[in-house]
């Protein structure tokens, strides 16, 4: 294994959980599908500027793109570039999709409280991003569409949309950061899935040693060019302002 590939911390998100972490710019997360059929709920934002958070339309818009995949990168709303997927061996995520709440989640799959049933409660992806988010002053009001790892979310020529259900097991993506990035995430079930049960897939969640910038893949489109300059700018006012 190679050093840029090296596991600096690994940990497993259990279904119905929820995390947060900060990941440095140039470092990298491998998120992994263990058992397949896992959703992955995941929210950005700015660590030094809380009010900068990941913009799902401006992502989509300007890579010309309906789903997410390698290559792509996933914007802010101040038109810079939080991650760019480096690998993905799943092919298709959804960011438009939203995640549940509690009353839907109870509606889907009976109400289970933690008091009732512990870690198998039947939590929600709502209450989850603000129980996180509330740990760095955040709340209801930076909540914002949120990214969906290993959803697949089809659309047909009227407009519908279903959700592909075929288990990928140990798919994996890999996010290759251009900027200092508070991560927010959950694995609660995903809007659209018509399980019968509550969807019990983990995640597994590798830090990768080494430090790099976004991959060739990712800017080879004007649009990620300018949103890599962007980026570049930002991290050198920044240092100025820091010098002072």
């Amino acid at each position: 294994m190679s050093e840029s590939h090296e596991i600096l911390y690994q940990t497993q998100l259990q279904a119905g959980s929820h995390w947060s972490m900060r990941v440095k710019s140039g470092s990298a997360l491998r998120l992994t599908d263990v058992e397949g059929g896992a959703n992955l709920g995941m929210l950005f934002y700015n660590p030094e500027n809380l009010l900068e958070r990941y913009n799902a339309p401006d992502t989509l818009k300007c890579q010309h793109t309906f789903r997410l995949t390698e290559g792509h990168c996933l914007y802010s709303d101040m038109g810079r570039i939080f991650c760019g997927i480096e690998h993905d061996s799943f092919g298709w995520h959804d960011t438009v999709c939203g995640t549940l709440n509690a009353a839907q989640t109870e509606q889907r799959f009976g109400a289970l409280s933690y008091q009732q049933a512990h870690n198998a409660r039947h939590q929600n992806g709502y209450d989850s991003f603000l129980v996180e988010l509330a740990k760095y002053g955040l709340g209801k009001r930076d909540m914002a569409a949120c990214v969906n790892l290993f959803s697949k979310v089809t659309v047909d020529e009227n407009g519908y949309l279903a959700l592909d259900t075929r288990p990928q097991p140990t798919a994996s993506v890999t996010l290759r950061f251009a900027m200092d990035t508070l991560v927010v995430m959950h694995t609660c079930p995903h809007p659209m899935t018509e399980a019968a049960r509550y969807p019990r897939a983990s995640i597994d969640i590798a830090l990768l040693a080494g430090s790099a910038p976004l991959p060739a893949h990712c800017l080879q489109s004007a649009e990620n060019q300018r949103g890599q300059a962007n980026n570049d700018l930002y991290h050198h006012t920044t240092c100025c302002q820091g010098a002072h």
